[in-house]
């Protein structure tokens, strides 16, 4: 028996897609502040149509902000009037001149520091993350090196050990300039996290991480929390 194909209602936006995209991502125009938690919306809704969803959307969504703002389509028009003015005011005269200048040379140092340079450096910052911080504030953790055969192992860096069950750690390379709110985890790594915490019992942590002087320090300090938090459960749990 064949599978059932899917009917897709999503509009093709053909080699536009990828410049929507990235613009979208690097100013956050589709995040749950501005348009309210999707996934979580249509879950609740588990519509049966296309037309169901819509409607429930434009009833329950909310920004996920501290006071919380209801979404309509004046807002979702806003953000694509938003994502227009980012696109033709800053990112394509950014990447036209990007384009007018890159090199052949540029391509070939490109590749060597991706593929060598830039592993080391993310070999020596995931030590220092663990070995410097996480090792000493979590003291009675075991973190250990996800094994390249683990089903995760692109996604998650290393494995805390808690009793029998273990959370995950991705550690994420950032500049001292850049905001790492920006970041949006792809729902194909959702889905893999999700399938951690239901094989190992624990939630993925992503920590973000800059270099002071010789040290390797913690963006997002917040998170620090949020894993003492997740210790607590899982020892509840043995």
């Amino acid at each position: 028996m064949g599978k059932k194909d899917i009917k897709k209602y999503a509009k093709p936006f053909g080699k536009k897609e990828k410049v929507l995209n990235y613009t979208s991502n690097a100013y956050q125009l589709t995040r749950p502040n501005k348009v309210g938690r999707v996934m979580a919306l249509i879950r609740e809704c588990q519509p049966s149509s296309f037309d169901e969803w819509e409607s429930y959307y434009f009833e329950k969504a909310y920004t996920a902000t501290k006071t919380p703002v209801k979404v309509n389509t004046e807002i979702l028009r806003e953000l694509g009037e938003r994502l227009y003015a980012k696109l033709t005011e800053v990112v394509i005269p950014e990447w036209t001149e990007a384009f007018k200048n890159i090199t052949l040379q540029d391509c070939m140092d490109y590749i060597f520091e991706v593929t060598v340079v830039r592993t080391y450096d993310g070999f020596l910052l995931e030590k220092s993350v663990i070995n410097d911080s996480l090792s000493k504030i979590f003291p009675d953790v075991e973190f250990e090196e996800s094994e390249p055969e683990m089903d995760h192992a692109g996604d998650i860096d290393y494995l805390g050990k808690v009793g029998d069950k273990y959370f995950g750690i991705q550690i994420k390379p950032i500049t001292a300039n850049a905001n790492f709110a920006n970041y949006k985890i792809s729902e194909r790594m959702s889905a893999s996290f999700q399938d951690f915490e239901e094989k190992y019992g624990g939630r993925v942590f992503i920590i973000f991480s800059t270099r002071s002087g010789n040290k390797k320090d913690i963006v997002n300090k917040t998170v620090i929390k949020d894993i003492e938090s997740e210790i607590v459960r899982l020892k509840s749990r043995q």
